[in-house]
């Protein structure tokens, strides 16, 4: 394991695997997970790649500080990571939360940035997410993790995988979320914060852009990933039909399918639009 300190002290927990000679990736994930939310996709990115999984501050093994978070921190956060590891640029994938703080690395770092993969995310508030945010803060700060996952998980996972490991995803579902109340809440409350002004400086990301998006993803649906598609130059829009908002493990074949072939168009210098992939077959890609 390894850890580096933030500008504030905090200390930020990171793991680095795969390929030594790889280019770095650097792999963030979402509200209340920590780096284990890529366990699917460690060998599939780790057999080319050298990765530097996150854990955001607030969750795993990092510090798990009072109060509400800050998006534009954590992404400091995460560069500290890269550089740790001992790189000073590399292919940035964010998902959910993790979209957003990757967004902001390619608008406030551009010089750390080969490519990005952003996520099932989105680039700004929309009043009823923003409800929805809040409610989650509250029950988590009331009543814990556990309600949180038993009574949220239709919000994460999709509802054909529900219906048939309902049993187990609410065995399983606070464990996934192994975060204290109040660093849940902190980062929930970090969202909250974030500036929608942010969205009008995507148009100053040159790196090549893959947005990725579930077609039955409710949380972040596919209008979310539309409009930054649009907003990012030459960015690429690809929908993984049939996955929701946790797709990279619900669909994580199709997923590193996707953002694998990206890498390879981006490492050869983006001239190969990359295809989308239907659960079980090929088809056109969805977007631009």
């Amino acid at each position: 394991m390894a850890f580096t300190r933030a500008a504030d002290g905090t200390r930020i927990h990171f793991e680095v695997f795969g390929r030594r000679d790889g280019e770095p990736l650097l792999m963030i994930q979402g509200l209340g997970a920590d780096a284990r939310g890529w366990i699917l996709q460690r060998r599939a990115m780790g057999a080319r790649y050298r990765c530097i999984a996150v854990d955001n501050r607030g969750v795993g093994r990092s510090d798990k500080p009072e109060g509400s978070y800050d998006l534009e921190t954590m992404a400091a956060d995460a560069v500290a990571c890269l550089r740790a590891a001992g790189f000073d640029s590399a292919h940035v994938m964010g998902a959910s939360m993790g979209g957003v703080i990757a967004q902001i690395i390619g608008v406030r770092h551009p010089e750390r940035v080969r490519s990005l993969v952003l996520a099932c995310t989105a680039c700004r508030h929309l009043p009823w997410r923003r409800k929805l945010l809040h409610g989650w803060a509250d029950l988590a700060l009331a009543e814990g993790m556990g309600s949180f996952a038993s009574e949220n998980m239709r919000w994460l996972i999709g509802s054909r995988s529900l219906r048939r490991f309902a049993l187990p995803f609410r065995l399983l579902g606070p464990l996934a979320l192994n975060v204290p109340e109040h660093a849940f809440a902190g980062q929930v409350h970090g969202i909250l914060a974030m500036d929608d002004a942010l969205r009008l400086e995507l148009a100053s990301i040159s790196a090549p852009t893959l947005v990725l998006v579930g077609s039955q993803d409710i949380l972040t649906p596919r209008g979310d990933s539309e409009e930054i598609a649009e907003l990012i130059p030459d960015a690429e829009l690809a929908v993984v039909w049939g996955g929701a908002h946790g797709f990279m493990f619900e669909n994580a074949r199709t997923f590193n399918q996707i953002v694998r072939r990206f890498l390879l168009s981006a490492e050869a210098g983006g001239n190969e639009r990359v295809t989308h992939l239907a659960e079980g077959h090929d088809a056109p890609m969805a977007g631009r």
